[in-house]
């Protein structure tokens, strides 16, 4: 073992995050050292100490199951290292690291992100690598130099245990659910002879029954026709305004009453009112999201992404945050000055203190930028961009609009028209305001009936969630965390359970909401989701008897897992017939999918596009196979599928007649392409293919 020296080992989650906590608390004097597998870590001397700093990447340690058989359900789990788990032993160089600094050190402090992940993080590499039963704790919400230095001086004395064990025991009851109930899905669906990568989980499973709940009220929706009645008047002036009676009408015997009031006249009025509409409030998560989606049609995992990105650089606060309120203790008049030499709308923030809003986090303030820049890229930009503008617009004044109200009295019958205008626009100048002014003219007094409009409609369904209202969705339920809501809606997609930006409900997926409804309605219940997340929250703030709380908790979840696992053993030929036809469905659905136009070749078969599992490319051939050997190699990178419009049809391509096909790629524009290698709009492709050829 190596010679200890008084050596402080600083525990870090990301590299980035590293090289910021070293370049702060060294003053940039930080020597920054690669070991021969290009790991780095700092050293540096601080105080007549030598302080070292090594990063996690993440998890290092997963549960995982102790032994590859055992019974279902199966609780027999441990920590394990990641590395020990295939496409994990990259993790392998990093373990190696901190366990050589651990060695070196007498002191152990944890600068991971400061929320539950982070802290089970950092409590796993103290206690399995380091071998310590405890350790100082470095709290922050941003990497800026002042904060992490702060956070130094500031150290809390011990790792926040609340933070920690609720942490594990998310993992563990995540385990039990997930990885018992998947397998008993995929064990159900093997009785019918076949094989698909299924999932179920505690937050999955009402996830899915929320999105097929709302499929069922859409696909059941009778749509109920209604009135709208409208007048047109004109005023002794000349003016014309259109006015609406404000209830819809659903009797089709009401509208008798109105049409006799074409030839009366009558009494019109206008009333105006100003009204503050205040500054909007801090940016949490879900708001983030929910917004980045609004205006650039980002995903919340593709948002929470680049404001992670945008963390590591040091240009916002921690985003994992259900905050709304930004507090003193982040200095926002030194960010607003900062902020000064990025963009002039800071001129508009004359407020001294913030909007804000209800939610808040003990962990974290609401989401802010720090003031620092760095050159971004587009999608950055247009994320970062919004949080400045988010931020400044807290310190506005409220917007101030002017109300008209057109009110207009036909023999008792009351008739409206709204306008309004924006007399001073204050934090509009700043943050994207949508909603446009609508001019109507001021009348008052005798006006005459020049036209009765009545339009007839009918009610329309429940609007389809996309995903940033369904991750809205599961926040409102406290269904999941601020950090695992995006994910749960990946995975649905990933699965097949759901399909398309407005989200509908695949075959599949609302097989398997139907068959656990059936068979095991448990996986399904928000209710008890519901508690177990309160459970874990009492966990998170307790202030002790930590190891009680989360065996009571995991004892439930046993209980709960091995129920359902007898409900899915006890009828698991039923559940693996219903899966089975669904499988079925959707592969032939898939298969009919892509099939495009007629062979070129044989004029016999169709082309279709086809995946070759093995060499993990897609490839275009006929379905006339073996008669018709054609086929057409396809770009290596992204989703293929055929290319069609808006009403299904597939797009040809205008040079040869060829379908074209789409290429789809996770945060890419979606590509669409001919493939024919004879095509005028391929033959610089080819010419560069053959060169490279040559070359070779």
């Amino acid at each position: 073992m190596a010679e200890k020296r008084d050596t402080t080992l600083i525990i870090t989650e990301k590299p980035q995050a590293a090289e910021k906590i070293a370049i702060a608390l060294s003053d940039a004097t930080a020597k920054k050292i690669i070991n021969k597998n290009k790991v780095s870590y700092y050293e540096f001397e601080k105080d007549n100490k030598r302080i070292v700093i090594g990063c996690a990447v993440g998890h290092l340690f997963e549960i995982q199951q102790k032994n590859n058989r055992g019974t279902f359900p199966n609780f027999d789990v441990e920590w394990r290292e990641s590395f020990k788990k295939k496409g994990k032993e990259y993790t392998k160089k990093y373990y190696d690291i901190l366990k050589k600094l651990s060695q070196q050190s007498n002191e152990f402090i944890v600068a991971t992100d400061f929320d539950v992940e982070g802290e089970i993080i950092g409590w796993n590499v103290v206690r399995f690598i380091a071998k310590q039963k405890d350790a100082k704790r470095m709290k922050f919400s941003s990497l800026t130099k002042e904060e992490l230095k702060k956070a130094y001086e500031n150290l809390l004395p011990t790792i926040d245990w609340g933070s920690a064990i609720a942490g594990e025991t998310r993992h563990y009851i995540d385990w039990f659910y997930g990885i018992n109930l998947s397998r008993g899905l995929m064990k159900a669906l093997s009785t019918a002879g076949k094989f698909r990568i299924l999932s179920i989980g505690r937050v999955q499973g009402p996830a899915l029954k929320i999105v097929v709940d709302r499929e069922f009220e859409i696909r059941n929706f009778k749509p109920t026709p209604y009135w709208q009645v409208y007048l047109l008047i004109k005023d002794i002036k000349g003016q014309k305004l259109e006015v609406k009676y404000p209830k819809d009408l659903f009797e089709q015997k009401e509208l008798a009453k109105f049409k006799i009031l074409r030839n009366k006249k009558g009494i019109a009025s206008t009333h105006i009112n100003e009204r503050k509409i205040s500054p909007p409030t801090p940016f949490d998560l879900t708001t983030l999201q929910t917004e980045c989606y609004r205006f650039f049609g980002l995903t919340p995992s593709q948002t929470l992404q680049i404001a992670q990105n945008l963390y590591l650089a040091g240009l916002i606060s921690y985003p994992r945050t259900s905050s709304q309120k930004y507090p003193k203790e982040i200095n926002y008049t030194k960010i607003l000055d900062k902020l000064k030499k990025q963009t002039q709308l800071v001129k508009y923030a004359v407020n001294k203190t913030p909007t804000q809003g209800k939610k808040s986090d003990p962990a974290h303030p609401a989401i802010y930028p720090t003031g620092e820049t760095k050159k971004l890229g587009k999608n950055e930009k247009k994320v970062y961009s919004l949080i400045v503008k988010r931020f400044i617009s807290c310190f506005c004044k409220p917007a101030i609009v002017e109300d008209k109200k057109i009110v207009v009295d036909v023999s008792g019958l009351k008739f409206f028209a709204d306008g309004f205008r924006i007399k001073e626009r204050n934090w509009m100048n700043v943050y994207p305001w949508t909603e446009k002014e609508k001019d109507v003219p001021t009348i008052n007094g005798d006006v005459n009936i020049n036209e009765i409009r009545i339009e007839e409609k009918q009610t329309k369904p429940p609007k389809r969630y996309n995903a940033a209202s369904l991750v809205k969705e599961l926040e409102k339920r406290n269904l999941g965390t601020k950090s695992t809501r995006a994910t749960i809606v990946e995975t649905l997609y990933s699965r097949g359970y759901i399909k398309e930006k407005k989200i509908e409900a695949t075959e599949l997926g609302i097989k398997m909401e139907e068959t656990l409804k059936k068979y095991a309605p448990e996986i399904l219940d928000e209710k008890l989701t519901r508690e177990m997340e309160e459970e874990l929250e009492k966990i998170q703030n307790a202030k002790k008897d930590f190891e009680e709380k989360e065996k009571k908790v995991l004892e439930k979840a046993k209980r709960a897992v091995t129920k359902i696992a007898k409900e899915i053993n006890d009828n698991l030929e039923k559940i693996g017939k219903e899966l089975a036809e669904a499988n079925n469905l959707v592969i032939e659905k898939e298969r009919q999918a892509n099939i495009m136009t007629t062979c070129p070749k044989c004029k016999k078969g169709k082309l279709r596009i086809m995946y070759n599992k093995k060499f993990n490319r897609y490839f275009v051939s006929c379905d006339a196979y073996p008669e018709c050997k054609t086929i057409f190699s396809l770009p290596p990178k992204g989703k293929m599928i055929p290319a069609r419009d808006e009403e299904g049809n597939q797009e040809i391509c205008p040079e040869c007649g060829f379908p074209l096909v789409m290429s789809l790629r996770k945060g890419k524009k979606p590509w669409k392409f001919c493939f024919n290698p004879e095509c005028a709009t391929n033959k610089e492709w080819v010419k560069k293919k053959e060169e490279f050829k040559n070359k070779a």
